[in-house]
C-alpha cells in the first residue's frame, strides 16, 4: 500500500504514549544518497587492477549486503569476477579505500533530518540499522550532526546477523528497551523489509534507494515516496484494520 503526500513534520502530540515507540531507519539510500562517494571508492580499487570503470548506476545497484558483497559484485560487473583469497584482499583494500571517500559526495536524502529530529524530539528512540561497517555509519552520522540523535548504531561489523536476518534489528530494539510490536523499520531494499518481516515488525519502503526491486514490490506494509511522508504511513498503520 502506499502512504499519502503530507509534508507537515510530526509533533509531541501525534507520538506521545502511541506507537511507534521506536523507529530504525537503514542508511545508505533511506538516510543518505552515497552513492557517488561508494561509486569513487569502488573506481579507485577496480582502476588499481586495470579494470574499467562502473557508473554511479550501475554501483547503486550494488549497495545494500555489506561493503564484502559490493566487492564481489563490482569485479563481476568488470568482467573478471574474484572469489576467495583474491575476494579478501580486494575487500580488505576496498576498507581503505572507501575509509577516504564516507563524506566527500555524501548528502542527506529530503527529510532524513527533518524526521530523525522531529521523532527524536516527540520521545521516539530513534535507530539506526545498515550493512555498513558501524565505524563508517558513526563517522557519517558525525559529519551530518545525527550522531547525538540516535539512539543506537548497528552495522553489518557489530555483531548480528546482517539483515535480511532479524538479528541487527533485534539487537536494535533490545538496546533501547522496546519490543518488536512497539517498533516500524524504514529501509528501501529487499535486505531492510525482509529483515522486519523476520522480526515481526511493521516496516516503510522508501522510493528510489538502492535496490533492483522496486519498493513497491518489497511487501513493505507502507510505501513512501520520501520521508517527508513518513508521518501519514505511520498515521495509515496506527488505523484498526
Amino acid at each position: 500500500m502506499k502512504g499519502n503526500c503530507v509534508t507537515r513534520t510530526p509533533d509531541r502530540t501525534d507520538v506521545q504514549h502511541e506507537w511507534p515507540q521506536a523507529i530504525l531507519f537503514d542508511l545508505d539510500g533511506t538516510l543518505i544518497d552515497s552513492a557517488p562517494d561508494i561509486t569513487a571508492a569502488v573506481n579507485e580499487l577496480l582502476s588499481a587492477d586495470g579494470r574499467p570503470a562502473q557508473t554511479v548506476d550501475a554501483v547503486r545497484g550494488m549497495i545494500g549486503n555489506g561493503v564484502r558483497k559490493l566487492v564481489e559484485r563490482a569485479y563481476e560487473a568488470s568482467g573478471r569476477p574474484v572469489e576467495g583469497k583474491g575476494l579478501d584482499q580486494a575487500y580488505e583494500r576496498m576498507m581503505g579505500i572507501y575509509g577516504k571517500h564516507l563524506t566527500r559526495h555524501t548528502v542527506l536524502l529530503p527529510g532524513a533530518m527533518e524526521m530523525v529530529m522531529a521523532y527524536r524530539e516527540a520521545g521516539v528512540k530513534v535507530g539506526v540499522v545498515t550493512n555498513k561497517p558501524e565505524g563508517f555509519t558513526r563517522e557519517i552520522l558525525a559529519h551530518f550532526m545525527l550522531d547525538q540523535l540516535v539512539a543506537v548504531v548497528v552495522g553489518g561489523d557489530t555483531g548480528p546477523a546482517r539483515k535480511p536476518a532479524p538479528d541487527m534489528l533485534e539487537h536494535a530494539l533490545h538496546t533501547v528497551g522496546v519490543t518488536a510490536a512497539g517498533a516500524l523499520m524504514v529501509g528501501d531494499s529487499p535486505a531492510d523489509i525482509g529483515a522486519a518481516k523476520a522480526a515481526r515488525m511493521a516496516s516503510v519502503a522508501v522510493r528510489g534507494g538502492y535496490t533492483t526491486v522496486p519498493a513497491d514490490d518489497l511487501g513493505a506494509d507502507r510505501v513512501i515516496s520520501n520521508l517527508m511522508e513518513l508521518p501519514a504511513a505511520i498515521e495509515a498503520l496506527r488505523e484498526p484494520v
